[in-house]
């Protein structure tokens, strides 16, 4: 049992997708709308259905073909229709494997979904959403995404979208196929993009603000949230950001992106010369031969041997191509072109109980401080002494376990989230605001006494307001990671309302939730969500001058 590291990151987003599309999530169904609603879009009419108050429209199209001869480009044209065309289903998710409650997984996935209020001519902030599963996984349909109560509760307009993933979402071909594949490292990025285009085309329809939108996601979205952040082609398109439990501070370079497409080469035996040949392989047999390549972190860290942590060839995710993506998100500095641009960024306190409950790990509950130097050496190597001494201060009633789980979540996700706030600060540009996600789930992890706390991914349905009580005044369900204690409701109505607010003004807000102050390098204030929420400066601050002392951030 060893602390996750990076480069097991991308697999367990994988998982994470998976695990998160148990039917404890499932989206209400259309089955028994109260109503059907029509709007016009600019490629055709479409039909979506009302229940309890919010029009969903599931399942458009906003991109053309992206198989056959359009793999690896730019989509196809997307043809207009002719009529009415039913929205009442989820489009096809990108390969992968087999979803819960979801169509097949198909290479044509160019679909968004949107939540709304009301089809009227009324501007709502628009909250557009990106999946996490790592670069690999997920859906814009994936369980606890479902914006519903969003859109009901705090008057705003939600949208989703499926996009390409892995490889073939980023596979870099752009120094052997030519100008028709320019970009080809980050086709899952410009998916995005034309979504966001579209939602600029026709979000007006269905009541929302093409001037005002939010782009935000978790863990895997939150990185592509940190790329679209510094990418030229969406910057038209978003007037703010968040950035949850997935800071990308770096991604590929070219060199180690072309290091993965040669070695895809060498495993199906092709010359780089007949790289044409990719475009005749049935995209499940692509889908194999992915899950055979060695993973890499769809972002980097600082180490303590020299200034950036050279990524292995392997796995797939956005590239700096330098056109596309100019430059890493946040490295050296905050992206210029979103200078103007507020964001929030943060994560969750107890991030790795997620992993240890989807491994099924059960022995870092039971470390001492005597076996827990061993469990630290192999990501910390000689730092491990200092580490455990530094923790050991800051948190005289830590045990063994607790510690393990704060290291392990802090470097993490922690760490970069700090990163990039202290870049964004520095910039002196939009403000941006740091944040911990701390509400205490109850939940054991299965053969263990240890609370899961605030792992991984339990944010998603508290920050979509789907932590509610019945609507039909039944007696609650018990969450899937967030437990049984009806509590649990007043942090998720917070977590929901500071980031409704945040996308309709630019600045976090909420009933009950004391005044969020911007992120400096003075008081460095954080602000810690919870049923009860409170502003804590300088953070973690013993920790954190010892990660700095050792280069971590």
């Amino acid at each position: 049992m060893n602390p996750l590291d990076r480069r097991d990151f991308l697999t367990r987003m994988t998982l994470a997708a998976a695990a998160l599309s148990l039917p404890h999530y499932g989206f209400s169904s259309i089955g028994r709308a109260d109503d059907f609603v029509t709007t016009d879009t600019t490629y055709g009419r479409l039909r979506g259905a009302r229940k309890d108050g919010v029009n969903l429209f599931k399942g458009i199209p906003y991109g053309g073909r992206i198989s056959g001869d359009r793999r690896f480009r730019r989509p196809a044209t997307l043809e207009p229709w002719t009529g009415v065309r039913d929205a009442l289903e989820f489009g096809a998710p990108a390969m992968q494997g087999p979803r819960r409650n979801e169509p097949a997984p198909s290479e044509d996935c160019l679909f968004l979904n949107v939540w709304t209020p009301a089809n009227d001519s009324k501007k709502r902030p628009v909250m557009f959403y990106s999946h996490g599963g790592g670069f690999v996984g997920g859906s814009g349909a994936a369980g606890g995404q479902d914006g519903s109560n969003l859109a009901r509760n705090f008057d705003v307009v939600v949208v989703e979208t499926n996009h390409r993933l892995g490889l073939l979402g980023f596979l870099y071909l752009d120094e052997l196929a030519g100008s028709d594949y320019a970009g080809s490292g980050n086709m899952g990025m410009f998916d995005i993009v034309d979504g966001l285009k579209w939602v600029h085309d026709n979000i007006a329809q269905f009541g929302g603000d093409p001037n005002n939108v939010m782009i935000w996601g978790e863990s895997g979205g939150g990185a592509k949230t940190s790329c679209l952040y510094a990418m030229p082609s969406a910057a038209p398109y978003f007037n703010k950001a968040s950035i949850e439990s997935g800071p990308g501070v770096r991604m590929a370079s070219k060199e180690i992106a072309a290091e993965t497409t040669a070695m895809l080469f060498r495993e199906l035996n092709i010359a780089p010369k007949n790289w044409r040949k990719l475009l005749d392989i049935p995209a499940a047999d692509l889908l194999a031969m992915q899950a055979k390549l060695p993973f890499a972190p769809p972002f980097q860290e600082k180490n303590n041997k020299k200034s950036l942590m050279e990524r292995r060839a392997g796995g797939f995710g956005p590239v700096v191509d330098g056109v596309a993506l100019p430059h890493n998100p946040f490295d050296p500095t905050a992206p210029t072109i979103s200078r103007d641009k507020p964001l929030l960024v943060g994560w969750n306190e107890d991030e790795f109980t997620f992993f240890a409950w989807e491994r099924k790990d059960t022995e870092f509950a039971k470390l001492t401080f005597e076996t827990l130097p061993k469990q630290l050496e192999t990501q910390f190597g000689e730092n491990t002494p200092q580490i455990i001494e530094t923790y050991r201060k800051a948190n005289p009633n830590a045990t063994a376990p607790d510690i393990f789980i704060a290291v392990s979540s802090i470097t993490m996700m922690g760490l970069g989230s700090v990163d990039i706030a202290e870049k964004k600060v520095k910039q002196g540009g939009a403000p941006v605001y740091l944040y911990n996600f701390g509400y205490k789930s109850e939940k054991k992890i299965p053969g263990t006494d240890y609370a899961m706390g605030t792992p991984h991914a339990m944010d998603i349905s508290f920050k979509f307001n789907n932590e509610i009580p019945p609507r039909d005044g039944s007696a609650p369900k018990e969450s899937f990671f967030g437990g049984n204690r009806p509590e649990r409701f007043t942090a998720s109505h917070h977590f929901a309302e500071l980031w409704t607010t945040f996308a309709r003004t630019g600045k976090p807000a909420a009933k009950d939730v004391p005044a969020w102050p911007a992120y400096n390098l003075k008081d460095r204030p954080t602000m810690r969500i919870d049923t009860t929420c409170e502003v804590i400066d300088n953070r973690f601050s013993q920790e954190l001058a010892m990660w700095r002392s050792i280069g971590k951030v």
